[in-house]
């Protein structure tokens, strides 16, 4: 996200306080190697193990992760019909993932033959995250993606005066709230369970966030009965580099007003 999305120098609208210009098509693509070893399970087999894969940034897209065909469990996959084109890499083979009685198809994906301008994806392919029943990072499991080296999550306690409004309705506000700035998105403000002033009724949503961890929803109770449905959510068990948010309340919907200092975010 942090350099192909938003204000990032590969988005669609790069930024203009800058002192140079980038050449190139309107789609970029950048290429780093991933450092650490990655696997990938499925139906009890390690399917994908690399210490030598790459991420690949693309203008508007979340980075992908692609690794050298020597890094696959080749019995595993098979050749499927489906192809697909990018203007910017050229033709893609598809192959399905089957492990026993299980199949994905068209969980992985390669260009052998990429557009000059790719040509260092020759030798590569790419597995679909979901694809997978677990990918892990080392010997630590992760979710949703892999960690961006472009992207970071500073979190800092401060002394802003924070008020979450429903209508003319007070339901929370509090002057320690915690911030948390993730690149490329706005900051987030999470307050302590104490803070908030109207009933908050678990939901069933959730989410997981590569750096913040797995996300439990909140709706919000109003006086007079009515419900915002997922309104708020907390992380309760953060992964350690978020632990200063755990158990913290973050409130966000089109039905509520957040004021900071008086103005409205």
């Amino acid at each position: 996200m942090g350099l192909t999305r938003t204000d990032g120098p590969l988005s669609p609208r790069s930024p203009s306080r800058v002192n140079y210009t980038l050449d190139g098509p309107a789609h970029k693509l950048l290429a780093h190697p991933f450092p650490r070893q990655v696997r990938a399970e499925f139906a009890g087999r390690t399917v994908l193990d690399t210490r030598a894969g790459i991420l690949v940034h693309e203008t508007a897209l979340l980075p992908r992760f692609y690794v050298p065909e020597a890094d696959l469990d080749a019995s595993a996959f098979a050749a499927s019909e489906h192809t697909t084109h990018c203007p910017f890499k050229g033709h893609a083979g598809y192959r399905h993932l089957t492990v026993g009685d299980r199949t994905v198809e068209n969980a992985l994906w390669a260009y052998p033959d990429p557009l000059p301008e790719a040509s260092w994806l020759a030798g590569y392919a790419s597995l679909y995250w979901e694809a997978a029943d677990a990918w892990f990072d080392e010997d630590e499991q992760v979710f949703a993606h892999l960690t961006d080296p472009y992207t970071r999550v500073d979190i800092r306690p401060t002394s802003r005066h924070v008020q979450v409004f429903a209508g003319d309705v007070l339901i929370a506000e509090s002057e320690h709230p915690t911030v948390l700035d993730e690149t490329g998105l706005p900051s987030r403000w999470y307050l302590q369970p104490g803070d908030v002033r109207v009933p908050l009724e678990s939901s069933d949503t959730s989410f997981r966030c590569p750096y913040k961890g797995r996300s439990s929803y909140f709706s919000v109770r109003l006086p007079d009965g009515r419900e915002i449905a997922d309104a708020a959510w907390s992380y309760p068990d953060p992964l350690p580099e978020s632990t200063r948010i755990a158990k913290a309340v973050c409130f966000l919907h089109d039905e509520l007003t957040i004021l900071v200092d008086g103005e409205p975010i």
